[in-house]
């Protein structure tokens, strides 16, 4: 079977597993904040020492709606907002120090949205200052941040430099005017130059791009000119993935018809090109939608088998804890999971009186663990070994589709273990599927549950 043939018939719905179980399987019921903790505790205690945490904070405001996003944000001009919304942060993370007992190693620390950007540098420094006032940096700590062209001045890069940040990723998706407007999100190229190349200057050692790729309105031609536009800028990595259409979830993406979207074989071929151009520049394929130029920390910890993958994506440090911070925050304590409201002013109301409202969230067997070790073996080291633990979780028909995956090329495998193979690179998140038993014994999974792979 060729390639073509193998995209047609593994791009199908599947998990991008930032997490297993994904958050679908996760049930209804709400976590006891009592119990969380204690799990926390216990990460905490036997990892800190070694491998430190990681943050995330989740801060959800923008000052204007971009019509393909499907993150949980909130659109206002209103700046007033942020003095409160920072101080139920840090009030936040007060809650996880009074847990820990001791002083965290803090490893890993990234600004996600929503804009971070949307906050000034006077107030984001008053953040970052607040988490790192009671926690011992990581000698490789690395702290980043996702900027928006538009609004990332030099004062925000500057600032935030100024208190540890040498990572920024610029959500640039498409320079084409026309795919621009559709989806409400004008910068030109200019704009985007202009603060990647102040990034470089203050000091900043790796940029990212997010680009994407089945737009509305996007053709050949806009992918081919966006990536002439990226290769005069070089960005250290690239992250390349994949629209999802989903607007029975997100109101923004009713404002365009199906029509407006590239079909299947139009959005492949848009894939194709991103693929090939970035083969051209030399970027790596790192992993699910990630690519990095030979210099970059992510490729370096690829070779070396040291990436991690959590609700962050791919990353360079392995912690075991990665507390999430903000409203929707979902935090990862390897044993469990546990998520924030949605709604910002329920999330300031709880912490103004000091508590968690945690309205989602899963504790983790045994099979579960097992599985979940062996996903992210396959997604991070490209290899999977088949332990004694791990072969009592697996289904019996696992080693029927695993075969024919090995006939196909996009994996090899013997009794002892699984490797994939560089075509098999395109389909991680399909060799990682046959591993899922919450998905395979679900009776409520559909095609509306996750995003086509490719």
């Amino acid at each position: 079977m060729n390639k073509e043939h193998l995209i047609e018939k593994y791009n199908v719905p599947v998990p991008r597993y930032t997490s297993y179980p994904t958050v679908p399987f996760w049930g209804d019921t709400k976590p006891n904040a009592s119990e969380w903790l204690k799990v926390v505790k216990r990460t905490f205690d036997e990892s800190n020492s070694t491998n430190g945490i990681s943050i995330y904070v989740h801060l959800p405001y923008c000052e204007q709606l971009c019509t393909y996003c499907a993150c949980t944000k909130v659109i206002s001009r209103d700046h007033g907002v942020e003095d409160n919304y920072i101080d139920a942060l840090i009030r936040e993370w007060k809650i996880y120090l009074n847990t820990f007992g001791q002083k965290p190693i803090l490893r890993e620390l990234h600004l996600g949205g929503g804009t971070p950007t949307f906050f000034s540098p006077e107030n984001l420094k008053r953040l970052i200052n607040g988490l790192k006032e009671n926690a011992d940096l990581h000698p490789k700590y690395e702290f980043s941040f996702e900027g928006h062209p538009n609004n990332t001045s030099r004062a925000h890069l500057q600032a935030l430099y100024d208190v540890g940040f040498r990572r920024v990723s610029y959500g640039v998706q498409d320079f084409d005017p026309e795919v621009q407007r559709v989806i409400n999100r004008k910068q030109s190229f200019e704009i985007v130059k202009e603060v990647t190349e102040a990034a470089r200057e203050i000091g900043y050692h790796s940029v990212n791009f997010d680009l994407i790729y089945g737009l509305p309105k996007q053709k050949i031609s806009s992918v081919r000119d966006t990536f002439k536009k990226v290769a005069e800028l070089k960005p250290d990595r690239i992250a390349y993935y994949s629209y999802a259409h989903v607007p029975w979830k997100t109101k923004g993406q009713r404002m365009f018809t199906d029509a407006d979207i590239p079909d299947s074989a139009d959005k492949r071929a848009l894939y194709d090109l991103g693929k090939e151009k970035l083969a051209e520049l030399n970027y790596s394929d790192i992993g699910m939608d990630h690519f990095s130029l030979p210099h970059d920390e992510l490729y370096a910890a690829r070779e070396e088998k040291r990436l991690h993958r959590n609700f962050m994506g791919y990353n360079t440090s392995h912690t075991e804890l990665l507390i999430g911070l903000g409203a929707s925050s979902i935090s990862d304590a390897k044993y469990a999971y546990a998520q924030n409201p949605k709604e910002i002013s329920r999330y300031i109301t709880a912490c103004k009186k000091n508590e968690l409202d945690l309205v989602k969230g899963y504790f983790l067997s045994d099979e579960d663990l097992s599985v979940k070790r062996a996903i992210l073996d396959i997604t991070c080291r490209r290899e999977l070994f088949f332990t004694d633990e791990l072969k009592k979780h697996l289904p019996d028909k696992i080693t029927e589709e695993l075969s024919v995956m090995k006939e196909e090329g996009i994996i090899e495998l013997d009794k002892e273990k699984l490797i994939v193979t560089d075509l098999g690179m395109i389909f991680l998140r399909n060799i990682a599927k046959p591993f899922d038993n919450k998905l395979r014994y679900s009776q409520k999974g559909n095609n509306n549950m996750f995003s086509k792979a490719i």
